[in-house]
């Protein structure tokens, strides 16, 4: 009969028989007992009664049982602390058992014992296990040293356990090494640490001794050690390579979770290999085969290797880019592989290799499951969009899924149309009129508001596209807030594009059914922007509706930079399945990113070098983490006051956006095209809500535009110790030029400062000499930014002796280029009439930061990926005691605009660009930590690193 008769028993008073039998003399019968009470306790009954009758049964020396009582008292110790002690004796007693086992079974069970007031009782069987002769009593009292940390890290610290952990990672049995490198990984990952810990601090001396383990460990050893190893920041390149040549054979392993674990440590380390070596490609290639062998397993390991090569192939695009054909669908994958696999796809689409993956995506949208189906036609507009080649060739097949009639075919098609035309703007608009025809069959909210979007786009090439929105328009009230929005942007639109044609009843029912008839915030807000708009000055109107939108990109699912390096680092993990990092669903984790970069000479500025950087991110968990880099949080600056001569790009400024008040009347007087506003007017910011809502199926695009209006930036205001200021225009201090000895009595001092997009160099010409100065003229030498004298300065009048005169130069940048050491040096001569002088000064880099720059956020999530890490340089600022709003205005105010700002935990990142007046783009990154801050700056021209740096600590720091 088996064990599980003892689980049956449901007998009244079975303590009091249990009691008896526990201290029988039987040994059979005390056996049984215990049994009896772990099979009780199992199944949940309480027999904690019993405790001291149990512990009396340690004392023998049948395994069995011996493993049966330890087993109960680990369950119970700690509701029993007092009584626990009372084995304490038997654990150091079996300590020093002939049997391993009962000696590694007595170690392992101290481990578990979770109870303060016996911790101390077991520090010397603990220390005897350690230098145990049997290894496997080693390798157990290693785990041990990491649980007993748990429960007292300052006893495990002050009794010596951590040093003795180390030499155990030097042990002859790889198994006892795989343990200890284990125990390690683990108390470093929970502890703070702190200094106390740098003796376990793996260096290159033990990653020998890892390696070398790594060959003889069973499969879940060489798990361990390869973590440990991915930890670990070689010293230069050549140790790199050397470690990944000795993990290279760890590929060919038949548990996944080691292919994987290899992986990472490669991923990690080749970022330090020179890019164009032999060896990256090398390693490149042997990557694949084993990441396509994982892809033949069962559904679930395919998930977890499709999940952990999505990220791979982000980070090294190379990798895979050969297989496209493994990641086609078969028709029994479920439903969660098919997907990932769609997405890969995409990832690895080209121009090579478009046509058999056009085949494919137009066979799957065939297919029964309905939302593998869409995920399928969505692919295709994908595909249009990231090749542009094929585009075409995508829209005839988009066109021919919509023959199919098949509706929810036809409203995905008409989906992703509206992003190829947003793609490729005023090129395949022939086939409006086919989707016109199925405007009847649409139901579902995203594709009625894309059909209304490109009516609205539109309009002027559609007939009756009038009838067609007031057809929309007879169930407004019905209608989703998605399809209300789109709908008054559309009606607008098509008001400002035929205002002679357009009823202006329909723009007026529909502004009335927006802000009288809706009770939703954005979508009145909305309403009264645009009827002010049309009723106070159609001009501005047609400027802000009517604005360029920016081009939107396939790239849209793309995993943010720094939140990418910290999964790679954590590939074969759930964080690299979920794609969120550990922090996100482990309570109490903190994220350490262990990010490698190839060894390069830092560069040099005026006073310090830029050190190499390492990263260390926490990321919030996301729904999509692309919408994390993209997602603004910024809080909108107040609303400022309209002056009396408004502009038209000011007129947003003295919106009432409650609108209580009855605006007045529409005009129907005929529009003129304009140009859009520039960037760099002022628009006050509106509530983020209406940022949030005029996306990009609407008329004004926000977000994803990575440029926070001028407004935004400058006229924001922030509280910092009960003070206040405004961010405005960042100005070094005076400088003088030339001075009065060398200038035979005329001084010159001043400064730069940029306004309104022009660089002026305002100076004050003193005459310090005895005789009056005239015919003053300037001229520049050649320079790196062009920079020439916007006018002459002859119509300074003389200066007489102990007078002084200022003059505001304006500096233009069309002049010729000729590369200077530093790059920011600009030699000038002044001529007057005693005598022509010469001086040499530096252009701060800041007033060369220009105000319009074209960026949206696949040109940025690109540029920063296709730049080498080598080409990154970064500083860190102290004592900052700003907080993150004022340090963003101030460097929106100076031209360096923000693309992105997030909180991570205490951290704020903020990613920023500016581009210089020779068209030299820069990425900036902050990391804001308390007082402390990192400054990142990435660009294909490293030389304007120093200078840019200097830019970005001077505007933080300013006042």
């Amino acid at each position: 009969m088996t064990d599980s008769k003892y689980f049956t028993t449901t007998k009244k008073g079975e303590i009091f028989e249990l009691k008896a039998e526990l201290n029988c003399e039987k040994k059979d019968r005390k056996r049984e007992a215990v049994k009896k009470v772990i099979a009780s306790m199992t199944v949940g009954k309480d027999v904690s009664a019993l405790f001291t009758d149990v512990v009396n049964c340690m004392q023998t020396d049948n395994l069995e049982l011996k493993k049966l009582v330890y087993l109960y008292l680990m369950n119970y110790a700690k509701s029993q602390p007092d009584l626990a002690i009372l084995a304490v004796n038997t654990f150091v007693k079996d300590c020093d058992d002939s049997n391993p086992l009962i000696r590694a079974l007595a170690v392992r069970t101290m481990g578990c014992i979770r109870v303060d007031k016996i911790t101390e009782y077991l520090c010397e069987p603990l220390r005897k296990c350690l230098k145990d002769e049997d290894p496997y009593v080693r390798k157990t009292a290693a785990v041990c040293v990491a649980k007993l940390h748990d429960i007292n890290s300052q006893l495990v610290e002050d009794q010596g356990f951590l040093d003795m952990l180390k030499e155990l990672v030097s042990d002859s049995n790889p198994m006892v090494v795989a343990n200890a490198v284990a125990a390690i990984c683990e108390i470093l990952d929970v502890s703070d640490l702190d200094s106390s810990h740098d003796t376990l601090r793996i260096d290159s001396h033990i990653i020998n001794k890892l390696l070398t383990a790594l060959n003889e460990c069973t499969e879940w050893g060489q798990i361990f050690i390869l973590d440990a190893i991915s930890s670990y920041n070689p010293e230069d390149e050549r140790e790199a390579g050397t470690i990944c040549d000795r993990v290279i054979p760890r590929l060919a392993h038949a548990n996944s979770a080691v292919v994987l674990s290899a992986i990472k440590v490669i991923m990690k380390l080749i970022d330090m290999l020179d890019t164009n070596s032999d060896q990256v490609s090398i390693l490149i290639k042997k990557m694949s085969p084993p990441l396509v062998t994982l892809l033949s397993a069962d559904s679930e390991t395919q998930f977890v290797a499709l999940r952990n090569i999505n990220l791979i192939i982000q980070k090294r695009h190379d990798v895979l880019k050969h297989e496209m054909k493994v990641f086609f669908v078969k028709y029994n994958d479920p439903i969660y592989v098919k997907l990932e696999k769609l997405d890969i796809m995409i990832r690895l689409t080209n121009q090579s290799n478009i046509a058999q993956v056009l085949a494919e995506l137009k066979e799957y949208a065939t297919e029964v499951d309905v939302d593998f189906v869409r995920k399928s036609v969505r692919a295709i507009g994908r595909c249009a969009i990231k090749v542009e080649v094929a585009a075409e060739r995508c829209v005839s097949t988009l066109l021919e899924l919509i023959q199919t009639k098949v509706n929810y075919v036809v409203q995905e098609a008409i989906v992703v149309i509206k992003d190829i035309f947003r793609k490729y703007p005023n090129k395949y608009e022939s086939i409006i009129s086919t989707l016109c025809e199925n405007l009847d069959t649409l139901d579902e909210p995203e594709a009625r508001a894309s059909m209304i979007w490109i009516i609205g786009e539109y309009a002027e090439r559609i007939d009756n596209a009038d009838e067609l929105l007031e057809g929309f328009l007879e169930g407004f009230t019905d209608e989703s807030v998605q399809v209300q929005l789109q709908l008054l942007t559309a009606i607008v639109k098509l008001f400002l594009k035929r205002p002679t044609e357009t009823p202006s009843e329909l723009v007026q029912q529909v502004l009335s059914l927006a802000t009288h008839e809706s009770d939703n915030p954005d979508l009145r807000d909305r309403g009264y922007i645009y009827w002010r708009l049309l009723s106070s000055d159609p001009q501005a109107a047609k400027e802000v509706v009517l604005s360029e939108k920016p081009l939107i990109s396939e790239e849209t699912e793309m995993v943010e930079p720094s939140l990418l390096d910290e999964l790679i680092c954590h590939i074969s993990t759930l964080a690299s399945v979920f794609h969120k990092p550990s922090s996100a669903f482990v309570e109490g984790k903190s994220t350490v990113i262990k990010k490698l970069t190839r060894s390069v000479t830092p560069v040099q500025t005026t006073d310090e070098q830029i050190p190499e950087k390492t990263k260390q991110v926490k990321q919030p968990p996301s729904n999509d983490l692309i919408d994390d880099l993209l997602q603004m949080d910024f809080t909108p600056a107040p609303k400022q006051p309209a002056p009396s001569n408004t502009t038209s790009c000011d007129l947003l400024n003295s919106l009432d956006l409650i609108g209580d008040s009855q605006p007045a009347a529409l005009t129907t007087t005929p529009v003129q095209v304009l140009a859009p506003v520039p960037v760099s007017v002022p628009i006050a910011a509106p509530p983020s809500n209406i940022l949030d809502d005029l996306d990009i199926l609407g008329g004004i695009t926000s977000a994803p535009s990575p440029i926070v209006p001028p407004a935004f930036q400058m006229q924001g205001q922030a509280s910092l110790s009960g003070n206040s200021f405004s961010a405005h225009p960042f100005v070094s201090p005076t400088q003088v030029w030339l001075p009065m000895s060398k200038g035979k009595g005329l001084e010159l001092s001043g400064i730069f400062r940029r306004k309104d997009g022009q660089v002026y160099m305002d100076i004050t010409f003193s005459n310090k000499g005895v005789q009056p100065l005239s015919n003053f003229a300037i001229q520049f030498n050649k320079n790196s930014f062009g920079l020439v004298p916007g006018q002459q300065i002859s119509q300074i009048n003389t200066i007489a002796p102990n007078t002084s005169t200022n003059f505001s130069l304006p500096v233009n940048t069309n002049g010729p280029i000729h590369k200077t050491e530093p790059l920011t040096t600009l030699q000038v001569a002044i001529k007057n009439s005693l005598d022509i002088f010469y001086f040499t000064t530096q252009i701060p880099m800041h007033v060369l930061f220009i105000e319009d720059i074209d960026v949206n956020k696949s040109f940025y999530l690109n540029a920063w990926k296709e730049i080498p890490a080598a080409n990154e340089a970064q500083t860190t600022l102290s004592n900052i005691q700003f907080s993150t709003f004022d340090i963003l205005a101030k460097l929106n105010a100076n031209n360096i605009f923000t693309i992105n700002k997030q909180r991570i935990g205490e951290e704020d990142i903020v990613y920023l660009a500016s581009k210089l007046t020779n068209g030299i783009f820069i990425m900036i990154e902050l990391k804001i930590l308390q007082c402390n801050i990192t400054i990142s700056l990435r660009s294909r021209v490293t030389q304007v690193y120093p200078d840019v740096k200097n830019a970005v600590c001077g505007i933080i720091n300013c006042a």
